[in-house]
């Protein structure tokens, strides 16, 4: 077990999130599932957690009623290796009620917030020249989904 852990509050999705969540992470598996017992602020029998796991990370998925709402204040990262692969995640994860936002921000259908980036993302923005993370900067912000063609013809002046 990581030293830290992912947990991710639902109202009452946990068990139809993390199985989402498998279904669009290619190398991804179920863990347990738990329910709730008596005396408990759910029905007995209700999900309490369900756990998960994607390229080896575990995440746990916590039925917590509607106190807690998800915000972009948190967002999940996923590092693409191509324009190919940011598409699949795009589109996976804006499927179903998951909204579009920008610079390659997206929500998922359970209010999740995700960003859809190059793995080379982080390179470029470490440059340092200035002029060329100006130019990425500005191409970025006119962006909704990231195209890693335009990106890279910002950062070079091309």
């Amino acid at each position: 077990m990581s030293k830290i852990q992912v947990c991710l509050g639902f109202n009452t999705e946990a068990e139809e999130a993390a199985r989402y969540y498998c279904s669009v992470f290619k190398d991804s598996k179920m863990g347990s599932v738990t329910y709730y017992g008596d005396n408990a602020p759910m029905p007995k029998g209700t999900v309490l957690t369900a756990t998960f796991f994607v390229n080896g990370q575990e995440f746990l998925a916590l039925n917590c009623g509607p106190a807690f709402k998800f915000t972009g204040a948190i967002s999940l990262m996923i590092n693409c290796k191509s324009q190919e692969e940011i598409d699949y995640y795009w589109e996976k994860l804006i499927a179903d009620g998951g909204e579009a936002i920008q610079c390659g921000w997206l929500t998922d259908k359970f209010g999740v917030s995700w960003q859809v980036v190059p793995a080379s993302f982080s390179e470029m923005v470490k440059a340092a020249d200035p002029a060329k993370m100006e130019r990425l900067m500005a191409a970025v912000m006119q962006m909704v989904k990231l195209d890693i063609a335009k990106m890279e013809q910002a950062f070079h002046g091309a």
